[in-house]
């Protein structure tokens, strides 16, 4: 059984920083990429940012140059710089890992983590 656990999340003001962390656990063998994704009700997923155990990294456009995800992969852990947030980053973001478990490679999501920004 693999959990990944998210924290962070918030309400900040346009134009503020938010910081999100992720945490895998369970009984993992590899953990081959993190990753964001964000889903407001009634729209589909949209992946924000992803990481992989090679330290590649590649974001969706609109939020290139304001967020940053970072990676241990010694401690499972995966972290989403967030700043000059935007009204429209307003959103559930949910925590991805590409884990191999029990020899089997699947991925895994965490529960959610609200972001909303407004003033």
């Amino acid at each position: 059984q693999v959990s990944l656990v998210e924290s962070g999340g918030g309400l900040v003001q346009p134009g503020g920083s938010l910081r999100l962390s992720c945490v895998a656990s369970g009984r993992i063998s590899t953990v081959y990429g993190m990753a964001w994704y964000r889903r407001a009700p009634g729209n589909e997923g949209e992946l924000v940012a992803r990481i992989t155990i090679d330290g590649a990294t590649n974001y969706t456009d609109s939020v290139k140059g304001r967020f940053t995800i970072s990676g241990d992969f010694a401690k499972n852990t995966v972290n989403l710089q967030m700043n000059n947030l935007k009204p429209e980053d307003t959103d559930v973001y949910y925590c991805n890992g590409d884990i191999r478990s029990w020899g089997v490679r699947w991925q895994y999501w965490g529960q959610g983590t609200q972001v909303t920004v407004s003033s």
